[in-house]
């Protein structure tokens, strides 16, 4: 085994175009979510394609731009890998396993593919350590076939959802969420981004768009606690309203199937219904104010992971 820092593996093969790096797990559900960005968004582009066809752990793959998301299962699965074909994927991911505080990732890679994960990856900001089974594994490029294992701190996946921080005469959720985030500045914590949720514009009791939002966040375990405090702490000294609702779900994929995602875009919810099942999903309300903003609370957690359809009314795509 030959192990390498990222400056080392830089050194050794020039810097190369992997912008960053990070791995989110959830043991409970056995499940990871890994963050790519790359200097481009052909390579994200072709890597998601490969990796989605050879299997392995990959259970889905989202490109945005220059920036590919991976839902993957922990534990280790065979891969269909080999060079290009119909069946199989000239990359993949081949493991996830948590240790301690650690992630390890297991990718192979052949020809450029195998440049991408033997050279590129593991130079990427947020790798700790790189491990090759082999010299062979560090002879890049031509017909070879590469393997690596990719070290890498182990976070967690934290969405806050907000709502009702305005009045009709001031104030802008979207606004104040943004603003929470960027003041952000917790060891330990990244911001992964900022959703706009669309709810049922038809309630009576509104401000006039009708939208909450969801602020995503990867964190250490062990600073989960100060970045609660904090959003609960900010939103709370920011807010307009006596009615703002935050709610609070850690996890990966926990959200997905609720009844309650449509009913919050189609339907009159009561508080009573949305809070009893954010209690179903184990879905904590920080506030403590006239509570009104946990429905829309409610429903910027349950979209804030489903991509540009939390914008919309229910059914609109692009």
């Amino acid at each position: 085994m030959i192990t390498l820092t990222p400056d080392d593996v830089k050194k050794r093969f020039g810097p190369l175009f992997s912008k960053k790096f990070l791995v989110m797990v959830d043991e409970t559900a056995g499940l990871a979510e890994i963050l790519e960005q790359c200097h481009a968004r052909g390579t994200i582009e072709w890597d998601a394609m490969n990796r989605r066809r050879a299997g392995g752990v990959v259970a889905t793959c989202a490109v945005e731009g220059s920036t590919m998301t991976i839902r993957a299962r922990l534990g280790s699965h065979p891969a269909n890998f080999g060079a290009a074909a119909d069946t199989i994927g000239g990359q993949a991911l081949e493991a996830v396993e948590v240790s301690g505080n650690e992630v390890i990732t297991t990718w192979a890679g052949i020809a450029g593919a195998g440049v991408g994960v033997a050279a590129c990856l593991p130079q990427a900001p947020g790798v700790i350590r790189a491990e090759y089974p082999t010299e062979d594994d560090l002879k890049i490029g031509g017909a070879r076939t590469n393997h690596v294992r990719i070290v890498s701190p182990r976070y967690e996946k934290v969405c806050f959802g907000i709502d009702d921080t305005d009045t009709k005469q001031e104030g802008a959720t979207w606004v104040m969420a943004l603003k929470c985030a960027d003041a952000c500045h917790i060891e330990g914590v990244e911001f992964l981004n900022m959703r706009l949720v669309q709810l049922n514009p038809a309630v009576p009791n509104k401000t006039t768009n009708c939208v909450g939002c969801a602020l995503n966040f990867a964190a250490r375990p062990g600073s989960i606690g100060a970045l609660r405090e904090f959003v609960y702490t900010f939103v709370e000294e920011h807010t307009f309203s006596k009615d703002t609702g935050i709610a609070f779900c850690q996890g990966i994929g926990m959200v997905q199937d609720s009844p309650a995602a449509k009913a919050v875009k189609t339907e009159i919810m009561t508080l009573e219904e949305a809070e009893r099942e954010a209690r179903r999903l184990g879905i904590e309300y920080l506030d403590h104010t006239g509570r009104k903003g946990r429905i829309g609370a409610l429903g910027a957690v349950l979209w804030g992971n489903r991509g540009i359809e939390a914008a919309g009314l229910y059914g609109e795509h692009l």
